[in-house]
Order: structure tokens, then C-alpha cells, then sequence
């Protein structure tokens, strides 16, 4: 879908943005720097999120509901969206498929639906980037002599019931649940690093690439992290994304062994804005300013992202009055 470029008015409809308050303050300032009016939607579960502060609010249904898409139209249609950003693994294909459905409703800066689902089923993942070629940890075996062993729950997030194998009593008790994880080799001594991309929904043109450096995580999330030039890095994703034809905004992960030369190994692929990409708008690559720029039609130009640039997070709070203030 291309937007008027003469709009001075933008509705975006976020899917399950609901702490994902600077981010959609980032858009807003794309769409004033075009002389626009920014109005955000979010899709949620619960009304008291972070992002009521700067969206309206709207009680959804949940991904996996046959009946979310009739929903999302209804409001594409009631509050003419022009932009769906999915901010959530499950909201990833469903966007997809909603714009597979009605085309042209809608701009939706993403891959197809099946590409998404994929790149969040683990195994089936994992055994993609082995077919791909790209370097990837060691899938186990059974059988194997190993018991340096991480098992990911195949459809998680957020680092959620990760198991680490350190032991054979351990293999055996998560063994007869092997289908339900990706078992890997284990990297103890690493340094995890996010790459945010933004690759032209039309062109298949790479138009932002920015290494970072996870320096703190929590619950899956980084809380600190550095922008770093990494030609290596660099390199890798740019492999990654022309292997996978993975298009819009796409989070690429990456950890490097350090007890084996450095190798760097492919971890995941998330196929959406990831929580720290704010760090790369700050140091340049402004990708929402990029997918309101497609959205509406515009010759676009790759930004590139200032090394050295860290962000440190911190909880703020929003207020819930009785009187349905919000503060």
C-alpha cells in the first residue's frame, strides 16, 4: 500500500506494543518530520499498559482466535489505519496474513506469514540455517557424547524455561520431551550481539544495518547496549538476509564463542522491530522514520548507525487514575 505522500495525518496500529513507549515516540517524530500528525493504536489484552500514555487503547483477541482478523479489519476500516507494526512474536503472522487477506488495506513492514511462523519454531529454524549454510551451534544428536547442552523451548521467548544440560541425569529427564525444545551445544564464555535491520518490503534493498552489543539482559531483553562496527557481523547478516528473504524489520541475533577463536554463530532470527533497536535510531538508523518513508511511497535512501552509542533502560511508570486519567 502506498499512502498519499500529501497526508497530514498517519494512523498506525500497533500489535501488542504495550511497553514499547519510546519507540512509538519515534514514530511520531517520523511523521512530524513530514509535517504529519501521528495517531497510534494498540491491540492489547489489558487497557492499563505502558503505552496508554501516547495510544488509545483497544481490548483485542488473541492471536491464535480464527476471529482476529475480521477484528483487525473492523478497525482498520472504523479508524483508517495506514500502518500495522507487530511488536510481538504471535502478532508477526498475524499481520501478514491480515495484509495476505485484504491487500493494499494497509502498509506491513514484515516477511510472509509462513517465513515468520518459521523463523519462531526453533528447531524448524535452526534446521533452515543448517540448510542455508550459515554458522549456527551444534544441534544435538541423541546418542552424542555431549553434556555441555542448552534446551530452548521450541516456540518461547523472553529466554522463558531455557534448560541448561550439564549432566545425564538432566539429558534423560528432558529427552522424552525433545520435540517440544531445539537442544543445542552450549556456549558458556560469549558475548551476544542484536542486529536491527530494515530491508525495503518492495526492493529487497538492506536500507538500515546496526550491530549491537547485548551488555545487560534481562528477561530476554537488553537493558544496556552498545552500537558496534563489526565488518564480520556485517557481513554475516547481510548473508542471513539475502539467504532468507526476510523483508521489513527484522532482528538479527548473534553470539560469539570466546573459548573457540571467536567463531560467530547465528542464534535466532526475530522477524519484527526488536525492544532495543531504540539504541539504533539514536545512533542513526531511524527505521521507523524508514517504514513510514515506504509507506508512503517515498524514494528511500540506507541509513547507516554511529558505533559507540549506548542506551541504559530504566523502569518508568505510568498512572491509572480512577477518573480515567492517565498520567
Amino acid at each position: 500500500m502506498d499512502i498519499a505522500d500529501s497526508r497530514q495525518k498517519l494512523t498506525l496500529l500497533f500489535l501488542g506494543g504495550a511497553k514499547r513507549v519510546s519507540m512509538a515516540r519515534m514514530f511520531m517524530d517520523a511523521a512530524a518530520a513530514r509535517a504529519c500528525s501521528c495517531r497510534i493504536i494498540s491491540y492489547e489484552m489489558d487497557r492499563h499498559v505502558p503505552l496508554a500514555c501516547l495510544a488509545d487503547i483497544v481490548i483485542g483477541k488473541r492471536w491464535n482466535d480464527p476471529a482476529v482478523f475480521d477484528d483487525l479489519h473492523d478497525i482498520v476500516e472504523s479508524e483508517a489505519v495506514d500502518i500495522i507494526v507487530p511488536f510481538v512474536d504471535g502478532a508477526v503472522a498475524v499481520a501478514c496474513e491480515y495484509v495476505r487477506r485484504y491487500p493494499g488495506s494497509v502498509f506491513v513492514p514484515a516477511a510472509d506469514a509462513a517465513t515468520a511462523d518459521e523463523m519462531f519454531d526453533k528447531v524448524r529454524a535452526a534446521a533452515l540455517f543448517e540448510r542455508l549454510g550459515l554458522p549456527v551451534p551444534k544441534t544435538y544428536i541423541p546418542g552424542e557424547p555431549c553434556l555441555r547442552l542448552i534446551a530452548k523451548p521450541r516456540r518461547g521467548s523472553a529466554s522463558k524455561g531455557i534448560v541448561h544440560i550439564s549432566s545425564v541425569e538432566a539429558l534423560d529427564d528432558i529427552l522424552p520431551r525433545a520435540d517440544e525444545y531445539l537442544i543445542q551445544e552450549r556456549i558458556d564464555r560469549r558475548e551476544e550481539y542484536s542486529v536491527d535491520c530494515y530491508v525495503s518490503v518492495r526492493s529487497g534493498e538492506v536500507l538500515a544495518l546496526s550491530a549491537r552489543r547485548r551488555v545487560e539482559v534481562s528477561g530476554g531483553e537488553a537493558m544496556r547496549t552498545v552500537t558496534v562496527s563489526d565488518p564480520e557481523i556485517d557481513a554475516l547478516t547481510r548473508r542471513v538476509l539475502a539467504s532468507t528473504g526476510l523483508r521489513g524489520a527484522v532482528t538479527v541475533q548473534f553470539m560469539r564463542d570466546l573459548d573457540d577463536g571467536g567463531r560467530l554463530l547465528l542464534m535466532e532470527i526475530n522477524p519484527r522491530l526488536g525492544g532495543g533497536c531504540v539504541c539504533s535510531v539514536h545512533a542513526g538508523a531511524d527505521i521507523p522514520s524508514l517504514i513510514i518513508g515506504e509507506a508512503l511511497g517515498e524514494k528511500l535512501s540506507s541509513l547507516s548507525a554511529l558505533a559507540g552509542v549506548e542506551i541504559s533502560r530504566y523502569p518508568a511508570e505510568t498512572v491509572f487514575y480512577p477518573d480515567n486519567r492517565i498520567l
